[in-house]
């Protein structure tokens, strides 16, 4: 999302850009980055599905106050992600307007577009990492020393395996595939990828209609990854992206498991319905000209009873829920279901 303008949104071929700036931030610092609290700010915008596995594992994980975080406008310019959620257009912790100083402060003239979640570093106002497929890895890896106490374990060694399997199937098919089909400049291009997605959501469907959790009996990292496209998939995918097969809500199964994840301390807490809408009704000016926002869908039924408990699991593992929301990273009323 950048340098080509939000004009060019439907007019031509999806491809997901790799990230350009992949430094890692760890434990021994191995990349000039060591994990330190209160250096590093998590920039994101809450309609983007992709930075919204961040502040999930953010969240779930208790790094709040290690990692302090930046939520732009979800409705940006071809300057990039703005800060004009803040006072005077300004993120308060890094001083700047725009995402975009801080990726040129890294690098001036760099490649690619702009991209949330970007972890900025505090002291020198340059991008560290705007890695997303790694970024939630490090942070229930690599930050371990900073985790909570009762912060559940994301991404367990003994099943790395299996998740890593299942977040690539996921990746491919649904996460990235609604991006193929909505910005589909050919018929064909456009059936074959929005098929996909729909095949592989009756799997998922299939895997998890015995049990509570895609990977063992706890929440893990391939939850999020699926949730984050799954609680956009009425509101924005259906209608926008053309996923309209059928809805999530007409599924049984993804739609119990999806309400089950919104209700767990951590997921739905996190999610602004109207900066998703507005995001993607606005900036796809090359799918959505008018820029109109459709009132619907009903987002009544996100806290009705899910049944999904009866499933067993533990969605902590050993451990806790997070405590509450901070204060200051609270959803607008606006944004949560009635």
């Amino acid at each position: 999302m950048g340098g080509d303008g939000n004009s060019a949104y439907g007019h031509r071929t999806f491809t997901r850009s790799r990230s350009h700036f992949d430094d890692r931030i760890t434990a021994d610092g191995r990349d000039g980055w060591p994990v330190e609290p209160g250096r590093y700010r998590l920039v994101v915008s809450r309609a983007c599905p992709w930075a919204s596995r961040a502040v999930i594992s953010r969240r779930l994980l208790g790094l709040e106050d290690a990692l302090s975080l930046a939520v732009a406008d979800p409705v940006q310019d071809d300057r990039s992600w703005r800060f004009t959620l803040d006072p005077d257009g300004r993120d308060p912790v890094l001083g700047i307007r725009f995402l975009s100083e801080a990726y040129d402060r890294r690098e001036p003239g760099h490649p690619g577009g702009v991209s949330v979640p970007a972890v900025v570093d505090v002291p020198s106002g340059r991008l560290v990492t705007n890695d997303y497929q790694r970024l939630t890895l490090d942070l229930a890896t690599e930050w371990t020393a900073l985790h909570r106490p009762g912060a559940p374990d994301l991404y367990p060694a003994a099943r790395r395996e299996e998740i890593d399997q299942v977040m690539a199937e996921v990746y491919e098919d649904v996460n990235n595939g609604v991006y193929r089909a909505g910005f589909a400049t050919h018929q064909r291009e456009y059936e074959e990828a929005c098929a996909g997605v729909f095949r592989r959501l009756e799997v998922i469907g299939e895997r998890l209609a015995g049990r509570r959790y895609l990977v063992g009996d706890t929440l893990t990292e391939a939850d999020i990854r699926l949730f984050t496209t799954l609680v956009r998939f009425d509101a924005v995918y259906h209608g926008h992206f053309k996923c309209n097969r059928w809805k999530l809500a007409e599924h049984p199964v993804l739609w119990a498991y999806a309400r089950d994840l919104f209700q767990t301390p951590g997921f739905g807490d996190t999610v602004d319905f109207d900066h998703i809408k507005r995001h993607y009704y606005q900036v796809h000016t090359g799918i959505n000209p008018t820029g109109i926002v459709p009132l619907g869908p009903d987002l009544g039924g996100w806290p009705t009873e899910h049944g999904r408990g009866e499933l067993g699991g533990r969605p902590f593992g050993d451990g806790t829920p997070p405590g509450p929301v901070p204060p200051g990273e609270r959803v607008a009323t606006r944004g949560r279901p009635a």
